[in-house]
């Protein structure tokens, strides 16, 4: 059995630099005992594996899989379904997952997903002095037994954060960019946000006060992966 896997990269800058890399599989052709595996041997921080939408539909339902779990819901994955949907020529208005029903919605050069912050992981937010003091940091200070989410302001007034996830104990010492994360934070600080993470990976977020967050990003396509 081969199986085709369109690699992504969510969350690029404006150039199409950084993201986060994202396995997509049709999962039609996994069966779904061997969907672990393959997000295992992939070694994406996710992979998720879509149920395309039936003709006609505006909706579709996914799994999402860590190299090491199941996930219940992810913001770059949800990001990048949305975008690989719309590129094969059915986009969508509604992603089914696991935690609930994600709203989608596209412009020019952003896919966005609009979700609960309460989906995501209970993340350790960190509030760090300086931006230099995030990109300093070393992943193994921080303890294996739960998600880390470090950040500084760059532009208090601006809305514009630094920050960095460490997850090891998902299988991932350290995520380039996170959508769940961005939704936590943007819900701890109760306000819109543009976040660089990582090595310099974009997400723009925007609060609602009933506890939804949308999720926005750029996302680029880096061809067709096969395994068997």
């Amino acid at each position: 059995m081969t199986v085709d896997v369109t690699v992504l990269r969510v969350f690029t800058d404006a150039g199409g630099d950084f993201g986060n890399p994202l396995g997509v599989v049709d999962a039609a052709t996994v069966p779904a005992g061997e969907r672990q595996r393959i997000a295992t041997e992939l070694g994406y921080s996710e992979t998720i594996f879509i149920d395309l939408p039936t003709d006609g539909s505006t909706t579709a339902h996914a799994r999402i899989f860590t190299p090491a779990t199941e996930l219940p819901f992810a913001g770059h994955p949800t990001v990048g379904a949305a975008w690989w949907l719309r590129d094969r020529g059915t986009p969508i208005r509604t992603l089914q997952v696991p935690a609930g029903i994600v709203g989608v919605s596209y412009d020019d050069d952003r896919t966005a997903i609009r979700a609960r912050a309460e989906w995501s992981p209970e993340f350790a937010i960190h509030d760090l002095r300086s931006v230099d003091e995030v990109l300093g940091a070393d992943p193994d200070d921080y303890s294996d037994d739960a998600e880390h989410y470090i950040w500084a302001w760059v532009d208090r007034d601006g809305g514009h954060i630094r920050s960095r996830m460490f997850a090891s104990d998902l299988g991932v010492p350290e995520d380039e960019a996170t959508g769940s994360a961005a939704a936590r934070i943007t819900d701890y600080l109760s306000r819109d946000l543009t976040i660089t993470q990582g090595k310099g990976s974009q997400i723009y977020t925007t609060w609602d006060p009933e506890g939804w967050v949308l999720i926005a990003g750029r996302v680029v396509s880096d061809g067709v992966r096969q395994l068997d």
